[in-house]
């Protein structure tokens, strides 16, 4: 005998709803998240294109980002970083280094001395948009390094934030942003050694927030 307001059967159009209910669930959960990228093996091509935060300024090579990075994964960093450059120079040398070196992912590190230069915001959007076009019809992958803008009362404060214009970037283009690794390098008196560069111990945190990060895309192994 059955429990008063309990059924004795439950009915086949009400299981089918049920299934149907979490198909339905297991979907929109899939098609919310983003399937990792596959691991670069060891002696992979990357090339670190930037400024002087790429070229490290103030540090010698062995002690800058790229190199670091080359050492904590075993892929082969380029360092393609020119102290003083700009999302227009860059964008103008980029053909001969991607020709020379043909790298499977790209760092794009630039814009911080657009901000300083006060270029046009516009103008710097349109040449990081070009050049993530021109690595992608390379066959490389891009990853978009986001630079904080320029703030006194950031400094002072340490709480720099990257620009806005950086995810603006990233969202149109659809491709991995990170967006804190140099902010927070920056942020910090003791990781810097002089106002704009990270000192040898900056660049060895960026090494490894930009490692943490790419971990987090997939590039990088776990």
């Amino acid at each position: 005998m059955s429990s008063p307001g309990y059924p004795r059967q439950i009915s086949a159009g009400f299981i089918r709803r049920i299934i149907l209910l979490v198909a339905a669930s297991v979907l929109v959960a899939a098609c919310g998240s983003k399937a990792k990228e596959a691991p670069l093996p060891s002696g992979s091509r990357v090339l670190a294109l930037g400024d002087s935060l790429t070229a490290g300024i103030g540090v010698v090579p062995e002690e800058a980002w790229p190199d670091l990075l080359a050492n904590q994964t075993g892929w082969v960093v380029i360092n393609g970083g020119v102290s003083g450059d700009t999302s227009g120079g860059a964008l103008r040398r980029l053909p001969a280094l991607l020709e020379q070196h043909n790298p499977v992912l790209v760092l794009v590190a630039l814009g911080g001395n657009d901000m300083l230069r006060h270029v046009p915001q516009a103008e710097t959007t349109a040449n990081l948009g070009r050049i993530l076009d021109m690595i992608r019809a390379q066959g490389a992958k891009p990853v978009l390094l986001a630079t904080p803008k320029p703030s006194v009362a950031g400094a002072v404060f340490q709480n720099l934030s990257a620009a806005d214009f950086y995810r603006q970037v990233a969202d149109e283009q659809q491709v991995p942003m990170i967006e804190d690794a140099i902010a927070d390098v920056l942020s910090n008196p003791q990781m810097k050694g002089d106002p704009l560069h990270p000192n040898a111990a900056g660049h060895a945190q960026l090494s490894q927030n930009i490692f943490d990060a790419l971990k987090s895309i997939g590039y990088a192994a776990e």
